[in-house]
């Protein structure tokens, strides 16, 4: 079976080479001609652990190719992934997709949408009297982790009204299946729903982990121990239950804010999310409050920043604590530097020239009041630390990830804080 991907952002060049990665045959279709020229070529816009040399290896084989020939593309796959990062002209393209198909054809609905979506589409369809099956299909991605979800996902889930769509796209996910991964069968209203409830769940999770660190550092209590007990409970389960700097990523604000919008508009007050998501936007005033702590205010003070990713192995800043952390600093008065191994690109556009930006973790830490730590990448734990207090104005640490060790830090004569450790 042929299957197209159409959109060439993060989650069509994650779903196209992952699929072509099965063997089979895939074709990834955009208007964008520059884009599509330099994925053929192995250039990704942005990084993602792994994915390159996916790409590469599939097109080298030549069972991942791109094209902007709509039609063709149309007419060549019986299952296509409609994979762009916004619904903006999704309707636009299902119409001329189905249009050129000339045959029934199954769409796999991946981009993130709001509840009643895929209906409104199979409406819009039979108005045109075009025939196409729609399944909605939400894939759950964490940045850095997105090659390893698509092969090793908790779940698949399906939501349709048409058997035969069903077990075209069990067909194309044998590979999972065979592994055990469950399939779950719905409608398409609670396939929808299940991307924003997951994404509330989680930041539910991180926001009360996180008022339990800071009771924790009241009563002289370890967060991340406390962490641990609590997450081997398997009612709970470790992964999204960790103190920090809060919860980010590229879909996370939008699923929460379509979540928040539905409720609003069907008369329902989520109280728990509202609350969830106050306590996550306030980690960055409690953090530089904390800071302001350590080096008696920081207006006018120099702060280094190590990360700006909202989390390892992706250049991604979407709802990135570091971001939120830097901006709140220089709204304070702070002078901020920054060092990041992959984000600096993508934070340049954030931060508007109000952060310096530096080529090494070293260069960051050079002059400052305080490290911060913004950011879990692995390459900080092997720091130079010796070296990193010569060059440090006043030893002091903050590490939002608890990273470091903290044990080792404090050996050595740093003033380390972390999130949530007594």
């Amino acid at each position: 079976m042929h299957v197209g991907v159409y959109g060439s952002g993060y989650l069509g060049t994650v779903i196209s080479a992952c699929l072509a990665d099965f063997g089979t045959p895939v074709g990834c279709c955009d208007t964008d001609s520059t884009r599509m020229v330099e994925m053929a070529q192995g250039n990704i816009l942005f990084f993602e652990k792994n994915l390159k040399e996916i790409v590469k290896r599939n097109v080298r084989c030549g069972r991942l190719a791109y094209s902007t020939d709509v039609e063709a593309f149309s007419k060549k796959n019986l299952v296509i992934f409609l994979a762009e990062d916004s619904a903006e002209r999704l309707r636009e393209v299902v119409l001329r997709i189905a249009r050129h198909a000339g045959r029934p054809i199954t769409f796999s609905l991946v981009t993130p949408v709001p509840v009643g979506t895929a209906a409104s589409l199979e409406r819009a369809l039979a108005e045109a009297k075009l025939r196409a099956s729609i399944v909605s299909q939400p894939m759950f991605f964490t940045d850095g982790c997105a090659v390893e979800d698509f092969n090793w996902p908790d779940r698949i889930i399906l939501g349709t009204t048409s058997n035969e769509a069903v077990a075209a796209i069990k067909q194309i996910f044998h590979p999972l299946i065979m592994r055990g991964v469950p399939v779950v069968v719905t409608n398409h209203e609670t396939a929808e729903l299940v991307r924003e409830a997951a994404t509330a769940f989680v930041a539910t999770k991180i926001s009360f982990i996180n008022e339990l660190a800071t009771l924790c550092e009241r009563v002289n209590a370890d967060a991340v121990n406390l962490s641990l007990a609590l997450g081997l409970d398997k009612k709970i389960a470790p992964r999204c239950l960790q103190p920090g700097a809060g919860m980010g990523g590229v879909f996370a604000e939008s699923d929460m804010d379509s979540l928040a919008q539905l409720a609003r508009e069907k008369g329902v007050n989520l109280k728990i999310l509202t609350a969830a998501r106050e306590v996550n936007t306030a980690l960055a005033e409690n953090l530089v409050a904390k800071i302001s702590g350590m080096v008696n205010s920081v207006q006018n003070k120099d702060v280094g920043i190590l990360g700006l990713a909202f989390k390892p192995n992706t250049n991604s800043v979407a709802g990135s604590s570091s971001i939120r952390l830097a901006q709140t600093l220089v709204a304070q008065g702070a002078r901020v530097r920054a060092y990041d191994p992959v984000a600096l690109t993508d934070a340049k556009l954030e931060l508007n020239g109000t952060v310096r930006y530096c080529e090494t973790a070293y260069a960051a830490a050079e002059g400052v009041d305080a490290l911060v730590v913004g950011t879990g990448w692995p390459e900080f734990r092997t720091l130079d630390f010796g070296k990193i207090k010569t060059l440090l104005k006043r030893p002091i640490i903050f590490d939002t990830k608890n990273l470091l060790d903290s044990v080792r830090l404090r050996a050595m004569g740093f003033q380390y804080m972390g999130v949530g450790r007594g």
